[in-house]
Parts: C-alpha cells; sequence; structure tokens
C-alpha cells in the first residue's frame, strides 16, 4: 500500500514538470512568433527582371537606362538580395519599408522606428549626465541612418509605409512592377536642380540622368550654343579662355573651363602699400605690405604713426580726443602730450575668478589675485565646498564615460569630460575573418590583416603575395611566359601573347581569304568572334523562365571588299578610287560645263552622260539649251543691255539717249548713246558742250568769256569789263578796263580841291581838341582851390586853439607833400591791424 502511494506521487510531480516545461516551450514561441513543427516560409518566385526593368524606363525617352539606377532596381527585384542591415535579415516584397534618401538603402519599417526611438533615448540619457554647466536641452536630438550615418530630426521618424516616390500609402505588390513601387511616373525633381522631373516609374535608388535635349553654350560663351543632355550641357571649346583675370591686366590663356578663372600666374613689379618698396610679385597678389613703419606726424606734431605700411592717412593721434582713467570711471579731454591721471577711485574691475571685483584704487596694468573665499563646484560639477576663490575644487568621484574607444570606461577622478585615449587591447576580428586584432583599444576599423598568401598565374610561373582575407578575390597574376594554346581559327599559328587567365583573344591576324571579285580580304581573322546572342521570342507569363543572353563563337562571313579601284563618273570630271564593293556609274555633282551653241555659256544641268557631242568641249544633244538674254559686254561708257536673246557676234550699236549735264553743270543735254561711247575726245567735248557762256568766275572776280567748255577757263588779260576808281578821299571816280587796273599801272591821286578840304578838316580837328585841354585845365584848378580853401578853415581852427600861434606859409609842394605821407601811414596802419586780426591756414 505504501508502494503505491509512492508511485502514484512520483508520476503526479513527473506530469506537473512536463506540464510546465510545455508551457514554457510555449511562451517562448509565442514571444518569438514561431509555429511548432512548422517550416520556415518558402522562398520568393523570381520575378521577370528584364520585363519589370523595360516598363520601368518606358517614359525615359529611349536614352538608355543609367547604371546606378538600375542597379538598384535589380537588387529591388531579384530576390533575396536586399538585407536589412538592423535585424540582418533579407527584405521581403511584402514587408513594409522605409529607404534612406541619401544612400537609398531599404530597412524594415519596424527595425528603422526601433533603431531610431533607441537612438534619440540614447542621446537624451547621455545629455541628462552632463555637468549642469554643460548641459544643452535646447539641441535637437537627431537619430542616424544605419548605413550612410545621415542626420534626420525626431519628425522624420517613419509612422507609415509608402511607395519610393511617396505618392501612395501601402502600396500594394504586382508581380509586373518592381516591389514596394506604385506604378506611378517618378516626378521628383532631378539632380543636379536643371527643372526637370523624373520621368521613370515609381522605383527605388536615385534618379537618372536628365535626358532632355537643351541648347547651352560652353564654359567662356565664345562658341555659338550647341544641342546636348540636360544633365551633361556643361561643354567645353578648348579654346583658350580669354576673360580678363582679377589682376585686370592679362587675360585667362587656360582652355575654356567652368566656374572661376585661375590666380594670374604672371609676376609683375608692384610697390608696396606705402610705396617705399618696389619687388617683383605674383600679378594676382598686387597688395602687399613692407615692413616699414610709417613714422608720420600726426595733427597733433608730437607724435608720429607706428602703423606698418599702409595707404592713405594715418587718422587722427591715438592719445588725442576723450580718453579716461585706468577704471574708466573719469574721462578727460586733455592734450595728447599729457597723461591721464588716476581718479582715486575704487577699481571696480572684475578679477580673474569671474565673481568679486577689484577693491584696489585705481591703477594701471593688471589687477591682483583674488583672496576671498566662497563656496565652489568641483571640475565636474558633483562636489561643492567652501575653498579659495582662486584655487580650483578637484573631488574624488570616478569618471563613468566611454572612452575614445567606445567600449571601457575613462575611471578618472574628477574628470571634465575630456577622457585620455584607452591602452587596453583591441582583440576584435579583423576583416579576413580569421584573426582578430593586437592594436590599442580603438574606434572604426582596424588594421588589414599582417598574414600573407601566395597566388600563382595559370602556368604557375608567376606568383604574387596578398594579404590575408583578400586571396579568394584577388586574381592570378600577370605572367610575362608566352601562351601555347593552339589556334582556333583556319591560321595556322596564333599571335604571341603573354600567359593570361580565362580564353585567348581574339585573332587578329589578317583573313587573306580569297572573294569574289578576285582580291584577298583585308580584315582581320573573323572565323571565332564572340557574339552576344539575345533570345527574342515572348513569353506566355512571368511564370515561364527567363533566357538570359549569352556570348557564343561564331565565324561570320568576309565583309565588303576594300581595294580602291578608279572609278569615272558620267560626265569625264573626275576619276576618284572607290571601294571595289562600291563601283556603280555615279555622278559626280558637279555642273557639265561643256560649251553651248551660244558659245558664252555652258550646260549647267548635273553631271550627266553626253550624247551626240562632236568632241570633249562641245554640248551634246541631251545638254540643257541656253535661255538666258545677251550679257556680252558694251562699250565703255554705256550701261544699257542689249535685249536680244543670247547671240554669238558682236552685238548692235545702243540707240538710246544719254542724259548728262554740261560742261557748266547748268543745262541736260540728250546725246545717242553709241555716238557718244564711240565718240573721240574732242568730239565728246564739242557734244557736251550747251553753246552758252561759262558761268565760272577767274581771278579778277568777272565771268568767263568763253563758251561752255572744260578744263581752265580765260585768263584776267582777256577780261572786257571796266571798274570804277576812287582817289584817296573818296571824291574822286574813274573807269578804267579790268586788265589795266590788275596790272597796277592806274592810279588815281587827289587835286588840290581834295587837299584843301583835309587842310581845312585837320584844322577843325586840332580847335576841337585845344578846347578839351583848356577846359580839363580850369577844372583842375577849381578842385585844388577848393582843397586850399578847405585845409585853411582846419588850419585857423587849430592857429585859435593854441593862442593864435603865428601863421607860416607853406608852399604848395608843402600842402601836397604833407597829405601823401599822412594817407600813406593810415593805409599802413589799416594793413597791419588787418595782418594781426586775420587768422593763418
Amino acid at each position: 500500500m505504501g508502494y503505491l502511494t509512492l508511485n502514484s506521487s512520483g508520476e503526479r510531480k513527473f506530469a506537473e514538470a512536463c506540464r510546465k516545461i510545455q508551457e514554457s516551450v510555449d511562451r517562448y514561441l509565442e514571444r518569438h512568433d514561431l509555429v511548432p513543427d512548422e517550416e520556415e516560409d518558402e522562398e520568393e518566385d523570381d520575378l521577370e527582371e528584364g520585363a519589370i526593368v523595360e516598363r520601368v524606363y518606358q517614359s525615359y525617352g529611349g536614352q538608355g537606362a543609367d547604371s546606378l539606377t538600375q542597379q538598384y532596381l535589380q537588387e529591388a527585384v531579384k530576390s533575396g538580395t536586399l538585407i536589412c542591415l538592423i535585424c540582418i535579415d533579407s527584405v521581403k516584397r511584402l514587408d513594409p519599408i522605409w529607404s534612406c534618401g541619401e544612400c537609398y538603402s531599404s530597412f524594415h519599417i519596424q527595425c528603422v522606428q526601433k533603431w531610431a526611438k533607441d537612438s534619440i533615448f540614447q542621446l537624451s540619457e547621455a545629455q541628462a549626465d552632463r555637468a549642469p554647466d554643460q548641459k544643452n536641452f535646447q539641441s535637437d536630438l537627431f537619430w542616424c541612418c544605419p548605413k550612410c550615418r545621415s542626420q534626420y530630426t525626431q519628425r522624420a521618424i517613419p509612422t507609415r509605409y509608402s511607395c519610393f516616390c511617396g505618392k501612395k500609402i501601402d502600396p500594394e505588390f504586382d508581380p509586373w512592377l518592381p516591389p514596394h513601387s506604385c506604378g506611378e511616373v517618378c516626378g521628383q525633381k532631378l539632380k543636379p536642380l536643371c527643372g526637370h522631373s523624373c520621368l521613370l516609374l515609381c522605383h527605388p535608388g536615385p534618379c537618372p540622368p536628365c535626358p532632355k535635349n537643351v541648347s547651352n553654350s560652353c564654359h567662356c560663351g565664345q562658341q555659338p550654343p550647341k544641342t546636348r543632355r540636360c544633365s551633361a550641357k556643361a561643354w567645353s571649346c578648348g579654346q583658350p579662355c580669354g576673360h580678363t583675370l582679377s589682376c585686370g591686366h592679362h587675360s585667362c590663356q587656360e582652355s575654356c573651363h567652368p566656374g572661376d578663372c585661375s590666380p594670374c600666374p604672371r609676376k609683375s613689379r608692384q610697390s608696396c602699400s606705402c610705396g617705399a618698396n618696389i619687388h617683383l610679385r605674383e600679378c594676382a597678389q598686387p597688395v602687399w605690405h613692407c615692413n616699414k613703419v610709417c613714422n608720420k606726424l600726426h595733427s597733433c606734431g608730437h607724435h608720429r604713426c607706428q602703423k606698418i605700411c599702409h595707404k592713405g592717412e594715418c587718422g587722427p593721434c591715438p592719445s588725442s580726443g576723450l580718453r579716461t582713467c585706468p577704471c574708466g570711471k573719469t574721462s578727460h579731454a586733455l592734450p595728447c602730450t599729457q597723461d591721464i591721471p588716476s581718479c582715486g577711485d575704487t577699481c571696480g574691475k572684475e578679477l580673474a575668478c569671474g565673481v568679486h571685483l577689484c577693491a584696489e584704487r585705481c591703477h594701471k596694468g593688471a589687477c591682483p589675485m583674488c583672496l576671498q573665499f566662497r563656496v565652489k563646484h568641483c571640475r565636474c560639477g558633483a562636489r561643492e565646498k567652501e575653498t579659495a576663490c582662486s584655487k580650483e575644487l578637484v573631488c574624488d568621484l570616478k569618471c563613468k564615460k566611454l572612452r575614445d574607444c567606445g567600449r571601457h570606461t575613462c575611471s578618472r577622478k574628477c574628470c571634465v569630460g575630456e577622457c585620455p585615449s584607452c591602452e587596453q587591447q583591441c582583440g576584435r576580428t579583423l576583416g579576413c575573418r580569421t584573426h582578430r586584432c593586437g592594436s590599442r583599444c580603438h574606434q572604426g576599423p582596424c588594421y588589414p590583416c599582417s598574414i600573407t598568401y601566395t597566388l600563382k598565374c595559370k602556368c604557375g610561373k608567376t606568383s604574387i603575395t596578398v594579404p590575408c582575407g583578400r586571396h579568394k578575390t584577388t586574381r592570378p597574376p600577370k605572367c610575362s611566359q608566352p601562351c601555347r594554346q593552339p589556334p582556333d581559327c583556319h591560321h595556322t599559328i596564333r599571335e604571341k601573347h603573354k600567359c593570361h587567365q580565362g580564353p585567348c583573344p581574339q585573332c587578329r591576324i589578317v583573313c587573306g581569304l580569297q572573294l569574289l571579285c578576285g582580291h584577298q580580304c583585308s580584315h582581320k581573322c573573323h572565323d571565332a568572334v564572340p557574339v552576344k546572342v539575345v533570345d527574342k521570342k515572348k513569353r506566355a507569363g512571368p511564370w515561364e523562365p527567363i533566357v538570359a543572353p549569352h556570348i557564343e563563337i561564331q565565324k561570320l562571313p568576309c565583309p565588303p571588299c576594300q581595294v580602291p579601284v578608279p572609278t569615272t563618273c558620267l560626265g569625264r570630271h573626275e576619276t576618284p578610287d572607290w571601294p571595289c564593293s562600291d563601283v556603280r556609274p555615279y555622278s559626280c555633282g558637279r555642273k557639265c560645263g561643256r560649251t553651248l551653241a551660244c558659245t558664252n555659256h555652258t550646260c549647267l544641268k548635273e553631271c550627266h552622260t553626253v550624247e551626240g557631242s562632236p568632241d570633249s568641249h562641245k554640248a551634246g544633244t541631251n545638254c540643257a539649251p541656253c535661255e538666258a538674254l545677251c550679257s556680252k559686254a558694251r562699250l565703255e561708257g554705256c550701261s544699257h543691255e542689249c535685249g536680244r536673246p543670247c547671240h554669238p557676234g558682236k552685238c548692235a550699236p545702243c540707240k538710246q539717249l544719254m542724259k548728262m549735264k554740261c560742261h557748266c553743270t547748268l543745262t541736260f543735254l540728250y546725246l545717242p548713246c553709241h555716238s557718244f561711247t564711240s565718240g573721240t575726245s574732242e568730239e565728246k567735248e564739242i557734244m557736251q558742250s550747251c553753246k552758252n557762256q561759262c558761268n565760272k568766275l577767274i581771278s579778277c572776280s568777272h565771268r568767263c568769256s568763253k563758251e561752255c567748255h572744260s578744263g581752265p577757263c580765260s585768263l584776267p588779260e582777256d577780261c572786257h569789263k571796266r571798274v570804277t576808281v576812287r582817289c584817296s578821299c573818296k571824291r574822286l571816280r574813274k573807269e578804267f578796263p579790268c586788265p589795266v587796273l590788275t596790272s597796277g599801272k592806274v592810279k588815281l591821286e587827289c587835286d588840290e580841291i581834295c587837299l584843301a578840304k583835309l587842310e581845312e578838316k585837320k584844322k577843325v580837328e586840332e580847335a576841337e581838341e585845344r578846347r578839351k585841354y583848356e577846359e580839363e585845365q580850369a577844372r583842375q584848378r577849381r578842385e585844388v582851390e577848393e582843397f586850399e580853401r578847405k585845409l585853411e578853415g582846419r588850419k585857423h581852427r587849430r592857429r585859435n586853439r593854441h593862442h593864435m600861434e603865428p601863421e607860416e606859409k607853406l608852399n604848395l609842394w608843402q600842402r601836397w607833400s604833407r597829405l601823401v605821407v599822412g594817407t600813406a601811414a593810415l593805409v599802413a596802419f589799416v594793413a597791419f591791424a588787418v595782418y594781426l586780426l586775420v587768422p593763418d591756414d
């Protein structure tokens, strides 16, 4: 009975333990979203990569795909290529994602949300641990992309799953579109900003370069605009830039370039700012200063300028104007030669401690050290104690912050945040995935592994040494030994080349096979040429496998013969060399050029076969007939056309009238063209005369006596005019012939009556002058008498005032000399007073 009871209790305990274990397993599976006895999800089916890429690029204008954009697109289409760097798990096509705007990497949206919140929490905790005087709660907290470390604000934490272009929320999966795409045109502004938008369908990765065509000039603007792709619209013409450099004297000689021109590379003699020294310096740096002190007197006249090599005025004296005492409480306007006295008040300036003020009297120089006590915080801000104000307080609290390695704590006493470098060993696994780092603990990547491996070429005669971890990805070394592979074309030997990896290069020996025309093929061998084969058969649906393009070695036919063969054109104008495969009858494009029946013009038809021609110069029956009017040259001076159709021989005489002016240019004459142009010079002289008297004036100012003529007019000796001559007093007059007068032989003298009238006129003028002289003398005498009378009255009053002193008679000279001396003394006194009153400039 006891045995049975013990056995039943053991079974109950065993069953209870099994139940607890099963509950623990269920809780673990629920916590990790796992289902027992269920295999992992099957791999995703492959999508039709080529059709999807073609659909995305269908609106790109047929400009071809961008390699970087297509790489991101292919990675998004292929299954298992996208990896979330946060959870290290593959990003499936139905998983909500978030893409970085800088590196375009995709992550699970739940992983990014947790990553961003954890980053902001750690930054806020680190900020809260800082000393009170080092906290900066106003600064924004950022989180970074796990791959490129681009910063984002807290508002940029993703909350909704959107497509790549951001137009649609929670996009549905379409097997004919890239995963996570909405299928609409991207429409984002292209970078760099050119004013155009992306034409691709919603796609991962960066937008491709702008495919638009624009007209743009070169960098220097000397060449006319050209039509180029908008993404590569900037171009250089290769000519010298020619823009004036910053020196203002030389032009840029660099080839057409973008941006500003480089500094002038030449050198020139340039003076310093003060003009005292001249040196050979770079032309791009014209402003320079020597070490000479200015030493010019200021406006005060006592102090000199202590500036070094400057331009312009020296400015006012530094010691002039309103100045303050050393403590700055009083101000004085004293001359620059006097020092400012001390005010005697307390200094009151802030001491080096930044808390107390200086208690000494107003003094020059620095204030003394602070001697007061106060409660101070230690350097790290964790402790406080009353100590001397000028001393620093250091506590025993150890720093808990991480060092520059990011793994070990600082452990310094009263640390202010400047933690030293870590001195422990790193110990992390190196890039080779085999060895560990033995350097001092550090951040960032470790130095590469120092262990090396040896790689050999295909023949084994050449080897190289590579570091550990790269021996699986490094290509074998190049070998200088000759390759011994047999040829794969119709030639018996292959060109000599060095040892290599992979198949041998294509044969470059001349083919040499005989063509149908009899010549030999001069192109390089084409028996074994790699050809890219693309299967253009359209599939029924995305479930059918994709046949990728592959390379096949094929034998190509010989190209057309290019041996030059002389070939004459239809009109026998030229005989150039044509390739043998292109020989045929042709027209050179020139004019026929054969002489027509009119003997004046040639055939203007394009080069053609001439029929019925007697020789190689005359036109044939199928040449174009002459339909032009006669254009032969007329006699010199005739400007009229023949008017007849083009004809052989000379033209008929011109019967039109010519309108021209006569020699004197007063009358229009109408003369027969043929008579005038064929006449001699004497006949033309007679026909061009109007038979009237010439209207030109000769040297005697009379009209020419000849009829209308050319050349010089008649001489003054032949003039028949009469001229009136007068005497010198203009009373007598007489007429004489013009030639006699111009010869100077005629002169009309005054007679006795004229002389008598002149004498009488002279006497009247002398009497008038005598009368004016006497009137002036009388006026002067009256003025002298009036002045003497006034002077006598003053002297009489002066004698009465001095007891009637005996009167002294003065002559006229004595009287005038006294007046002149007094006036001169008065003028000298006034000039001296003005000199004293007017200040000097």
